[in-house]
């Protein structure tokens, strides 16, 4: 009998494991960022490489660093949202492992709402942040520091509930 016990128990474990983990949502896996200053960078800007962005530069506002690609689905998906969150807010775009005329091209084709967006084309920086893949989007407060992470495409009930409500807010 014990034989047979100890695998139906270890069965029945994993089964409850499964099972909390299905309630889990992905776009609110917690980040050991938040409330940390922002890792700082500096790249190549995507329309102009001969120039640089750093965050350093946004220092004294409220702003996103939205994390996108050319090859991702979910980044055309939100672009209508993020594009009309930049008429609130500055956003910063991070083209991540992206070729720099294909995501130009991207840019031209969807609109740009971005003040600018840097390059990283070896995703060294996406690391540095704890990006899980794109698109991953930043709120970041006037002294530099990660205030909210956003893992996947940011929809409009996410910017008007979520969003807009906390740059107010780090606004005041």
């Amino acid at each position: 009998m014990n034989r047979f016990l100890w695998p139906l128990l270890g069965f029945l474990v994993l089964v409850g494991f499964l099972a909390f983990g299905l309630t889990l949502k992905p776009s609110e896996v917690p980040s050991p960022f938040i409330d940390k200053p922002a890792p700082g960078f500096t790249l190549p800007q995507l329309a102009a490489p001969e120039e640089t962005f750093s965050p350093e530069e946004m220092k004294g506002q409220v702003w996103l660093l939205n994390i996108w690609a050319s090859w991702c689905y979910a980044c055309l998906q939100e672009h209508p949202v993020i594009t009309n969150l930049a008429q609130s807010v500055p956003i910063v775009g991070l083209n991540y492992k992206d070729k720099r005329d294909e995501a130009i091209a991207w840019l031209d084709r969807y609109g740009n709402g971005y003040i600018v967006s840097a390059s990283d084309t070896d995703g060294r920086v996406g690391i540095n942040y704890g990006v899980y893949g794109v698109p991953e989007t930043f709120v970041i407060d006037k002294a530099g520091f990660i205030r909210y992470k956003h893992i996947g495409a940011v929809d409009e009930k996410t910017a008007r509930d979520t969003l807009l409500p906390l740059i107010r807010e780090l606004n005041r």
